[in-house]
């Protein structure tokens, strides 16, 4: 597997990966993973890193320009690796993975699967890395079009992705194999976390105790909607509504929490800075109700399966992955839409019932639809068909 990024972090595309190679190595697969400098080594999985910048010692997540160099060091690392452990497949990450496994794949002669976690000119818009009304809008436009073309096979995180590659990018249907991304229901089970210790943690993260709490987790950025969550709390704040607000993951945590300040409902709201992905459940039982306001309709939302495994009803922007993973049991609002976000809050606050209601569905959901085990099932049949057309 390629993955260029610096795997293992807590947050969505990294969990994608930590979850695939998971399963298929309980199915008894042996996966090295070929990854950048940085991030957390996970007990039990096959990392290898490329050798740090020698002018950057850290860098941004998402779009950077210093992205460019990392995946010159990543490629030369990838061809070393692949040299010495001759893969029977390569297995690339987003479009630079697909890219970058395009040379290794041919340099060994076998098939390259391409895991396509939304599009790379509209995640670099989203980003505000590229102007799509500029001259270079265009030219990568192409490019992606390019790498799109260049695997044996295309997994897809949701079916949304397969309209996208097939409609704006030609993509032939009989190539492209949705994946949405799945859950570990035993994992993120409510179940596990008694009230006692739920208080206990309110407690620590000073939370009151006699309110509602919605929650967040994830990337904290404007196109995952972080502020619309802010002017939410502080509209619901006006209206006399006492709800808590708690919003975990990173970057930019003093930036929000300024912005909290300045709403005038820093009270109102907790942040916790980077949760780790195995503490991920416990901090979750925290919630009544689960938030996505997320703008991107070119990326996957993976923290919403999270959610409904945890029981908790979820307000969601009215996107095709959202509908794909809620169905008829989101709380649907436009995206951006502050006063319907708020609206819906106070609406499944006022409604016990329907609350459990809706939790206790989207857990069923994601118990039946959105299994890791059934992924790692589906992805070792798309390896053996791969290979069988190579023999």
């Amino acid at each position: 597997m390629i993955a260029p990024t610096s795997f293992f972090s807590d947050y969505g595309g990294h969990i994608r990966i930590l979850e695939e190679t998971l399963a298929l190595q309980n199915l008894g697969h042996q996966i090295t993973i070929v990854t950048y400098y940085k991030g957390s080594d996970v007990t039990g999985l096959d990392i290898q890193r490329t050798k740090a910048l020698p002018w950057r010692a850290d860098y941004e997540v998402g779009s950077s320009r210093h992205k460019l160099a990392f995946d010159l060091y990543l490629i030369a690392k990838v061809i070393q690796v692949g040299r010495n452990i001759r893969p029977d497949i390569i297995h690339g990450h987003m479009h630079e993975g697909a890219l970058i496994g395009s040379i290794l794949s041919r340099l060994l002669g076998v098939p390259l699967v391409f895991d396509y976690q939304g599009s790379l000119t509209g995640e670099m818009v989203d980003h505000h890395f590229l102007n799509k009304n500029g001259i270079i809008y265009p030219v990568l436009r192409r490019f992606e079009k390019m790498i799109d073309h260049m695997p044996d096979a295309i997994l897809t995180s949701s079916s949304r992705a397969q309209t996208v590659l097939q409609d704006s990018f030609d993509v032939p249907k009989n190539t492209i194999h949705p994946l949405p991304d799945c859950v570990d229901t035993k994992r993120f089970d409510p179940l596990r976390f008694p009230e006692l210790e739920r208080s206990r943690l309110k407690k620590e993260l000073g939370i009151p105790l006699d309110r509602p709490v919605l929650a967040y987790l994830g990337l904290l950025a404007d196109y995952q909607g972080t502020d619309h969550i802010i002017k939410a709390a502080h509209l619901l704040f006006k209206r006399g509504e006492a709800v808590h607000f708690l919003i975990m993951g990173y970057p930019r945590v003093n930036y929000y929490k300024a912005y909290a300040e300045r709403m005038g409902v820093a009270d109102r709201v907790t942040f916790t800075g980077k949760v780790a992905y195995e503490e991920a459940p416990r901090y979750l039982s925290l919630g009544d109700i689960a938030i996505s306001a997320k703008i991107s309709a070119t990326e996957g939302s993976g923290k919403v399966l999270n959610y409904m495994a945890m029981q908790q009803p979820v307000v969601a922007s009215d996107t095709a992955v959202h509908r794909e993973y809620l169905d008829e049991y989101g709380l649907y609002v436009s995206p951006g839409d502050i006063e319907a976000i708020a609206n819906h809050i106070s609406a499944i606050i006022s409604n016990p019932d329907q609350r459990k209601s809706l939790g206790a569905e989207l857990r069923n959901r994601a118990v039946e639809r959105f299994s890791w085990n059934a992924a790692g099932d589906k992805i070792d049949g798309l390896y053996k068909a791969i290979l069988a057309q190579h023999e």
